[in-house]
């Protein structure tokens, strides 16, 4: 099964739901690809572009999807806390990017944009 998430360089690569078929580390590819690269081949891929980069949410809100976007939106916070709260939104995340152009991430709720 091809990889259907691309997780961008600005997030912890070692969370072990991210580690399998369905996900590709952007930092494995090429880590100096610019914004406009990554959008491409995500695009091109049919990927989902998994991010902390608010250039991303832009972008799918004016150019609409392909690729849909999450954008995790947690703030600073200790690498232990975000994987935990990852761990537990992740599901849901990735279940609205199915449906929507963008899914954000927030520390107490998922929005989510058609």
């Amino acid at each position: 099964m091809p990889a259907r998430f691309l997780i961008d360089v600005n997030l912890p690569r070692d969370l072990a739901f991210w580690n399998g078929p369905d996900f590709v580390q952007h930092s494995d590819i090429d880590p100096v690809r610019t914004d406009r690269e990554i959008w491409l081949d995500a695009k091109a891929n049919g990927l989902v572009v998994v991010t902390k980069d608010a250039d991303f949410s832009q972008r799918a809100l004016v150019e609409g999807p392909p690729p849909p976007v999450i954008h995790v939106r947690l703030g600073n916070m200790r690498l232990r806390e975000l994987r935990a709260r990852l761990l537990v939104a992740w599901p849901e995340a990735a279940r609205l990017s199915e449906t929507h152009c963008l899914v954000q991430v927030f520390q107490d709720r998922i929005e989510a944009v058609r």
